[in-house]
Parts: structure tokens; sequence; C-alpha cells
């Protein structure tokens, strides 16, 4: 059986309470990390082949002990190539270089403006260099995400660069359904709306988001953000994010009290709830991807790089974030959203994606196993929480299960604690004990001080003829 170490900061089969995934970040920051990673297990699992989770944090001092256990390390990354990530990739590098078996990037990108200049990534240059190298030195080729990031590697000299999406795209395969159900929206159609903090703040979103609230009322805005989450959940306002008072997951904002706010810790969950929608628009490249698996039809308005070049690559009806009115209504991107292009040329896409896991040596559950058939059946016969909603209820179930996880957490603490008093109580007595054998003096001086001593001694006690 060969086994898979996968990166991701939960198992798909990793069913998490509410504050604990919080506490933990399971989502890595954005909840749409696990959109892919998901994808990427199931797609992966074979007769053959287990795929186990290996969380998000890079533990370079574990290194062997994967070179141990595991045939192979797949690392499904997003928008990888980006100043902010910088130290992060550092640390993936130097594990990769410590490595022993296949490592297999898929899906990484680079982040820029949606004119694709690079000159914001140079000073990271080096940084890149070493992770590609690092990478090709345990694998065939590299998958990216889109036009630009080949280009961009390409650019530094990587030949062995092959552009093949994102695998949550597949995971349904080679088949993906969207159809318009209904001719065109209405008052009573239910709209889904995400985005990021940097377009709804700085990309003008909100101007949309506000119109739309006033025009559909079943409108629900999706958040995938950490922050968002605690909004929802504790009413967490005190983060430097907590100040946007224009996201709708502000308990200031008008959707936040109406109860049309959500953030969705398990993509199961996300996709389920966005069958019953109408229709799906905003920045958010995985909150639209979501909605497409769900079969339901979506709009992308890009912001960046790592958004139009998914676009471009799956042919994701999209428009530039800069070049929509703030007046514009979602039901002209509804009328001119054509998902032809989308669902015809998936095939092509899948196959193409499959080729490289062929060439990475990795199998696949639609080639090689059943469909993911036995990867839903267990998948459906868990209870997941349902997505994080606003806290507007003051009643006695609502506060139980907050205040009920606040205090394991103090109890746990309070056995932490203690057990850190007892460990450094511990340590200042061994701390004591070897200042005090410090002070004593060496063997050697001993020796010395016998035969200095011992040597007039004998002569002394010599018996005189």
């Amino acid at each position: 059986m060969k086994r898979i170490l996968l990166r991701s900061g939960k198992g798909p089969f990793d069913v998490i309470p509410v504050e604990e995934a919080l506490h933990r970040d399971v989502i890595a920051t954005n909840s749409g990390n696990l959109i892919f990673s998901d994808a990427a297990h199931k797609i992966l699992t074979t007769p053959d082949s287990e795929v186990f989770s290996n969380g998000m944090r890079t533990d370079i001092g574990a290194a062997g002990r994967i070179n141990d256990e595991y045939d192979a390390f797949v690392v499904p990354l997003a928008n990888a190539f980006r100043p902010s990530f910088e130290a992060a990739l550092q640390r993936l590098t130097r594990l990769i270089g410590k490595l022993k078996i296949p490592v297999v990037v898929l899906g990484v990108g680079a982040q820029t403006g949606v004119t694709y200049d690079p000159a914001r990534l140079k000073a990271m240059e080096p940084t890149v260099r070493a992770f590609c190298s690092a990478v090709l030195n345990h694998s065939a080729s590299i998958g990216v995400r889109g036009e630009f990031t080949e280009q961009y590697l390409n650019d530094m000299g990587f030949k062995d660069v092959e552009v093949i999406g994102c695998p949550s795209m597949f995971l349904w395969g080679d088949t993906l359904t969207v159809e318009k159900r209904v001719p065109a929206l209405n008052a009573q159609s239910r709209v889904a709306v995400n985005g990021s903090h940097t377009a709804v703040r700085g990309g003008g979103l909100h101007k949309i988001i506000t119109r739309a609230h006033g025009q559909y009322p079943n409108l629900r805005y999706i958040g995938q953000n950490l922050t968002d989450a605690k909004q929802l959940h504790w009413r967490d306002v005190d983060s430097p994010a907590g100040k946007i008072t224009e996201m709708p997951t502000h308990p200031d904002h008008p959707m936040y009290r109406e109860d049309k706010a959500r953030v969705y810790i398990d993509p199961v969950t996300w996709i389920d709830d966005l069958r019953d929608f109408d229709y799906s628009f905003g920045s958010r490249i995985h909150g639209n991807i979501a909605a497409l698996l769900a079969g339901t039809p979506a709009t992308v308005l890009a912001f960046d790089s790592r958004t139009l070049e998914l676009c471009r690559y799956f042919e994701i009806p999209h428009r530039l974030l800069s070049e929509v009115p703030a007046d514009l209504d979602p039901a002209e991107l509804y009328e001119e959203a054509d998902f032809g292009p989308l669902t015809g040329n998936h095939k092509e896409r899948f196959d193409r994606f499959t080729a490289f896991l062929d060439k990475n040596g990795l199998d696949n559950t639609f080639t090689h196993g059943d469909g993911g058939e036995a990867f839903e059946t267990k998948l459906r016969s868990l209870s997941f929480p349902a997505g994080v909603r606003p806290w507007n209820d003051t009643g006695v179930a609502s506060l139980t299960s907050r205040f009920g996880w606040l205090q394991q957490r103090i109890t746990q603490l309070e056995g932490d604690n203690a057990q850190l008093k007892k460990d450094l109580a511990r340590s200042k007595v061994l701390a004591k004990a070897a200042a005090a054998k410090a002070a004593l003096p060496s063997p050697s001086i001993y020796r010395r001080a016998r035969r200095a001593v011992g040597g007039p001694l004998k002569r002394a006690l010599k018996p005189t003829k």
C-alpha cells in the first residue's frame, strides 16, 4: 500500500467542532484552502494508495520520519509565490531538501496584479528558485495554476512546468455540470456573494454588495477568512481586520444582524448549501468554485493574477472587478454568463491533470479506483458542523456550547500551567545542582593534590637505616 503525505490543514474526514477549528486555525486563515486539499485527498485515494494529512505547519525536523513512513509528499498550493508567504516557502524548501521521497506540487501560483507584472515578486526570486529547484530534484515537473505562473517560472529558466489549474475543479472527475436553473434573476432569487477584505474595502466591492443587499432579500455573504469566522462566532472585532465595518461578517453590518453571512469549516457543507442557490458571484475564486462544484452558476470578479489565470484556464465566466460599475446588478452578470466552454472543455483539462499525475507517479481514483465512491460514502456517514453564522442569539443553547468550550480551555490551560510550574521547579533544582558541581574542584585537581602530598609523606614515613 502506497502511503501519501498531503499538506493540508485537516483531513476531509476530520469532524472538528467550530470552536476548536477556529482555535487551531485548521483552514490556514482561509477556508478556500480546504476546497483544493480535500479534492486532492479524494483524487489520490485509490485501492493501492492511502492519503494522510500533514497539517499546514512545516516541521523540518520531521524529515526523517516522513522518509521512513511515507512514499510520496504531495503539496497542493495556491498563491504561494507572494512576499507574505516567503518565509513559509523557505521553510518548505528546507524540508523538501531533506526528503528522499518524491515531492509533487499541485497548482502553485504567483500573485500579482491583473496586468501580470511580476515586478513585486523580484525580491523573492531567489526563494522561488530554491523552492522550484528542490521540488524538481524530487519530481518530473511542477504543476502551476495558469498562464502567468507558467511564464513567470519559464522566464527564470524552469521548463519542466505544466499548467494544470487547481485540483479543486476535478472533485467530480472529468464531469462538471453547471446549468442556469432560472431564466433570469429576480427579487426572490437566492444569490450568494463573496469577497476578500482587500476587494471589499479597496476594490469597491462593498458598494456592489450594499446595492445587491437592497435588491435581493435572499442575498447571503460567504466569507472565507479566519477573522470572518471569529467575528461571526465570537463577535470578535479586536483584530486589525475586525475594524473593517464594510465586511458583512462585522457585527455592525446589516447583513450580520439579518443572519445573512456564513463561513464554512468543511467543504462538504459549503458545497451542499450552495446547491440551493440560483447564483454566486464575487472576487473569491474558491468561493465561486464551491458554487460551480454544487452545479450553481457563478461569475468571478477577478481582482488579481491568482484569480484571473484560473478563470482563463478553466474558462470560468469572469470580469475584472476594476471594470465593473458600483451599481452593478448581479442579474446582468447572470444573463451574460456562458458556461458552455467551462463544462465542454472540462474533460480535456481533466485528462491533462491526470497525465501530470501519471508522469509524477501518482494514481488517481477516477482512473485507478472507484471514482471516489468509497470516499463520498464515508464523507456522507459523518456529521459535520453547519456553517458558522452570526452570533445574534443569546439563548441558553447558544451560550452553552461557547461557554462549555471556554471552560474546557481554562481547565486545560490550568493543567498545562501546573505542569509548567513543576517543570520549572525541576529545572531550577537541576540548575542549582549543576552550578554546585561546577564549583567543586575537578577530579584532576584531587589527583594532583594526592600526588603532591603523597610523595613527601611517603618519604617522611620511610624508615631510616
